[in-house]
């Protein structure tokens, strides 16, 4: 019987649920899949190291490996070709080692769409207001503009972070209008549904990347945190009325297209989710 090796590369991610979640559902399958972390932290790597990880990686006959924060930009030149939706984010999270070649993909933003359209499918995308511009959250504007978000209204407090990804995402998608604001304020303010994206509000990183008083009951709420599983601001959104996605869903669903892209089997998203919880 064929086996899987796959991985995870990152900094500080020894508290990673994606082992137990691709183990457990490679299990749930009858295949034998082995998942392993790779952090940084352990041993004061650097996005300089990355090329020796991935080529230990090959050597050792890993099938492909999962890369997160803050590597997802840095492995871009390492690879032999990427998928039409990284190559667009201009990030990846999962890299596949077949036939000699590095693949990168990027899960994240059809894990957030899925996860989107599990659990608010009638949300209007007239005008979204999308609070953060890094990592996470151009796969994230990317999954909104596919599903035909009308309006994206970006803000980040690094101006320049958010104007470059107002400018790409403009281009790619011409018939939706994009804008860049200067404050969080006028993101918010006439948003028919709101995305954090964001680190505020991690274990980590706590607080709250902007006040819960701006946030109306006619709007919906979109958080991309899942640890803690309920943020403060995610929390302060439901007594508002506000319907909200919590960010668990999108961290799954993003696990289960890499698991998907590793093996090519297809893994019971629901049973994943379901475990997770």
């Amino acid at each position: 019987m064929m086996s899987w090796l796959c991985g995870l590369v990152g900094d500080g991610i020894a508290k990673s649920r994606s082992p137990a979640m691709h183990e457990r559902e490679a299990r749930n399958l009858g295949i034998p899949l082995v998942y392993r972390l790779a952090d940084t932290a352990a041993w004061r790597g650097n996005a300089g190291a990355l090329a020796d990880i991935l080529c230990w990686m090959e050597r050792f006959g890993f099938n492909g490996t999962n890369v997160t924060h803050p590597y997802k930009q840095a492995v871009i030149p390492l690879l032999d070709t990427l998928s039409d939706a990284a190559r667009a984010i201009g990030a990846v999270n999962t890299v596949v080692f077949r036939d000699g070649k590095r693949i990168g993909h990027n899960t994240d933003w059809s894990g957030y769409a899925a996860n989107f359209q599990r659990t608010l499918p009638d949300a209007s995308l007239r005008r979204v207001g999308q609070v953060g511009a890094g990592g996470a959250a151009a796969a994230v504007a990317y999954a909104l503009l596919s599903m035909g978000a009308a309006r994206l209204d970006l803000f980040d407090v690094a101006t320049e972070r958010a104007a470059a990804l107002g400018d790409r995402l403009g281009n790619l998608f011409p018939e939706a209008q994009v804008t860049v604001a200067t404050c969080v304020e006028d993101v918010i303010a006439e948003a028919s549904g709101v995305v954090q994206t964001s680190p505020i509000g991690m274990d980590s990183h706590p607080g709250t990347p902007f006040s819960a008083d701006l946030l109306q009951s006619r709007q919906w709420f979109s958080e991309v945190i899942y640890f803690p599983r309920e943020t403060e601001l995610l929390a302060a959104a439901r007594v508002k009325g506000c319907q909200t996605v919590s960010g668990i869903g999108m961290a799954v669903f993003q696990a289960a297209d890499a698991f998907e892209l590793f093996t090519g089997l297809v893994p019971d998203r629901e049973r994943m989710l379901k475990e997770f919880d």
